[in-house]
């Protein structure tokens, strides 16, 4: 799918010794290196404005993500690393394109890219700049701030809770708002808060349709479960890889040296990563819209405000340092809805 780019953004095929892909830039490449990782469902075109929009002095790098847009299909997510196949395609891009450091965006599920990129690659970071981030602790299934499993197993984590109809409409390309469930639709509800549609919802929407569909790709293969809600996580593709079952060990992070400094910037309406996630099965069985729930002891909604929270504070006690900064009146994607108000906070923590 050939998505049209804003004028200043150059569009080029990058071949890393892991991943042949897509690659977005902008400014110069004698400029300071920023490198921005998307969120699930969505690819390099979220990051464009952003992009065109940095100070002078920036080179601006945006990859389409293993298993997204225009990556090499062939190369798949082993979900059981985490985010370790993501995390070292970074690596491996920084290393083509000559780049020692570089300051790191990652927004949702490119967020727990760049936690990986915490633990594994410190030494190539010089900021971190943290847009709506999926949990340290990896997505669903975790019941208090310490990140405590709700079972073993990881029941209700992983690809299993793809709502069918949302993937049988990606499949068919469905750009309409003829289901509640059509990609448009989810985006329009869970991403943007209303009535805000973005100027380039169009590109947006193909970028989310050019997600690489499979069971192992998205949503990914899935394992029955004795547990509510009785599928557990499988071994490939992108929602298993978020899942806390292969998260890794969270003592990792404060043990990683350098320390970072750290912007964490959140929407004020975002119902994607909250304490309270509308597409969280412990948020789902509460509303009575998931038959069986086993009730808010066993299984509450995932606290993942609270958890990157207690993170970072924990990060910060080891040595690094954090920003709290909520965007009022934005969604999951606040550099789309409040641009200017982001790139007050997002510049200044860069320059600093």
């Amino acid at each position: 799918m050939n998505i049209p780019t804003l004028e200043a953004i150059t569009a080029e095929t990058v071949t890393t010794g892991r991943l042949k892909s897509r690659v977005l830039f902008s400014g110069s490449d004698e400029g300071t290196p920023v490198l921005f990782l998307h969120g699930n469902l969505s690819s390099a075109t979220w990051f464009e404005e952003v992009m065109v929009s940095l100070p002078d002095g920036y080179w601006g790098i945006a990859p389409d993500q293993r298993g997204f847009g225009g990556a090499n299909p062939d190369r798949k997510i082993d979900a059981t690393r985490g985010m370790g196949d993501l995390a070292d395609d970074v690596a491996a891009l920084l290393d083509h394109l000559d780049i020692k450091k570089a300051h790191i965006v990652g927004n949702s599920m490119g967020g727990n890219v760049a936690w990986r990129l915490l633990v594994d690659y410190p030494d190539r970071l010089l900021t971190v700049t943290q847009v709506d981030p999926g949990s340290p602790f990896g997505y669903g299934c975790t019941k208090d701030v310490e990140g405590t499993p709700c079972f073993d197993d990881f029941a209700g984590s992983g690809a299993g809770l793809i709502n069918p109809e949302l993937l049988r409409l990606l499949s068919a390309g469905d750009r309409s708002l003829d289901s509640q469930f059509s990609p448009r639709a989810a985006l329009r509800m869970l991403v943007y808060k209303p009535p805000f549609i973005p100027e380039r919802e169009e590109e947006l929407l193909s970028a989310s349709l050019s997600t690489h569909l499979g069971e192992q790709d998205y949503p990914g293969d899935k394992t029955p479960s004795p547990n509510w809600p009785f599928v557990a996580p499988g071994l490939w593709g992108i929602n298993n890889a978020l899942s806390p079952k292969y998260a890794g060990d969270i003592e990792a992070l404060f043990a990683a040296e350098p320390k970072l400094n750290i912007l964490w910037l959140r929407g004020s309406h975002d119902l994607a990563v909250s304490d309270s996630s509308a597409s969280d099965v412990g948020t789902l069985g509460a509303m009575g819209l998931l038959p069986g729930w086993p009730g808010a002891e066993i299984y509450p909604s995932q606290p993942m405000l609270g958890q990157i929270r207690a993170v970072l504070d924990k990060y910060a006690a080891a040595g690094g340092s954090y920003q709290e900064i909520v965007i009022q009146d934005a969604a999951h994607a606040p550099y789309l809805e409040q641009l200017q108000v982001f790139n007050e906070a997002f510049h200044e923590h860069i320059g600093r």
